[in-house]
Order: structure tokens, then C-alpha cells, then sequence
């Protein structure tokens, strides 16, 4: 790589300080991204698309731990492999949070009742289970229900406009047991979200 930067007329003193370094940051950011995204996968249970970012993120890898040990002497390629690393995993954190995909298991405890909130589940044909339940202060509702990702903003505004202190928790799930619920069912929306990120 180094012969192909200096037949077209780079100093050396240009290649090692500014443009390897540079190549190392963001083939550090891509490699800690695809990681990121490829546990999203891994975690959602999506088997045919885990592999191939894995092969990614060993190539991008091994390209920049490769200009490290050219570089070995060079404390800007390592500054660069931290600071790539660390955009990396901000970058692929931002990623997961805009593309939402997978399913949560929402719990919401209340002591009043929410009858408000069990109206616009069922106009929203959302699967949920209302019980009654003991709370340190007396009896609550515990309620338990299972979405897509991208309508937890959406159910939280109306638990919360509902009652404003509920308490909720909130767990990724990796699977259903009812087909209809099968969270493969997202692998048209994962791939038209990002086509149209990708136009934009």
C-alpha cells in the first residue's frame, strides 16, 4: 500500500503522519460498527446476514491492525486505532438505535387504572396481559406486552400520558412462539429502511 502512495507522489513524512493514521481511524470505525450491528443481528436471530458481517469486520480488522505493526513506531497510528475504535462503537450504537429493529418485552406497573392505555393496545392490535398484582404500597396493575422496536416511542408517550409515574421495564427478546409474531417477519422493513437511507 505504502508503493502505491508514493507512485503518486506522497512524502513519506505525509503518508505517516496523516494519511495512515487516517486510514487506521476509520477502518476502525467500520470494523467497531459492523461489530456492533452484526450483535444487533446475532441477538434479533437473524443467522443469514451475522456471517457476512463478521467476514467484514475480519477483513476491515485486519487491514487496520496491518498499518499498525508497518507503523509500529508511529504513535499516531495507535492514537488513531483508539480514537477509530471509540467513534466505532458510537457510530455503531446510532446505527442500531435508527434502524430499531427486533422486538421488546414491555412491563408497566401502575397503581391506577389504565383503562386509556388497554384501549389504544387494542385499536393498535398490540398482544398484551393485564394482572393484578401487590405492590409495597398496596395492589397495582402489572401489564406485559411484546412490539417492534420502532413502536416502543410511540407506546412509552401513551404509558406515560396515561401516568406519568408508572414504572416500566423494558428487555430485548430474541424470539416468539407464535408465527405471527416471529420477529424474521422485520427483514422487509430492515432492508427498505435502509434502501431509503441510502437514497437520502
Amino acid at each position: 500500500m505504502q508503493d502505491f502512495f508514493h507512485s503518486l507522489g506522497i512524502s513519506d513524512q505525509l503518508l505517516n503522519y496523516v494519511l495512515m493514521p487516517l486510514l487506521i481511524f476509520f477502518a476502525r470505525i467500520g470494523d467497531v460498527s459492523i461489530n456492533t450491528l452484526r450483535i444487533m443481528f446475532m441477538m434479533n436471530g437473524k443467522k443469514s446476514i451475522v456471517p457476512v458481517l463478521g467476514f467484514f469486520e475480519a477483513m476491515i480488522w485486519l487491514l487496520a491492525i496491518g498499518q499498525i505493526f508497518q507503523n509500529v513506531n508511529n504513535p499516531f497510528s495507535y492514537i488513531a486505532y483508539a480514537g477509530g475504535f471509540a467513534m466505532g462503537t458510537y457510530v455503531g450504537m446510532t446505527l442500531d438505535e435508527k434502524l430499531a429493529l427486533g422486538r421488546v418485552l414491555v412491563r408497566v406497573i401502575t397503581p391506577h387504572p389504565i383503562p386509556k392505555l388497554m384501549d389504544f393496545m387494542k385499536e393498535k392490535n398490540y398482544r398484551f396481559t393485564s394482572v393484578g398484582a401487590e405492590g409495597r404500597y398496596g395492589k397495582v396493575t402489572l401489564l406485559f406486552t411484546v412490539m417492534k422496536r420502532d413502536q416502543l416511542q410511540t407506546f412509552i408517550g401513551m404509558v406515560k400520558e396515561c401516568d406519568e409515574r408508572a414504572f416500566y421495564t423494558i428487555e430485548s427478546v430474541k424470539r416468539v412462539s407464535e408465527e405471527d409474531l416471529n420477529i424474521m417477519e422485520d427483514k422487509p422493513r430492515f432492508r427498505s429502511r435502509l434502501f431509503s437511507r441510502a437514497r437520502t
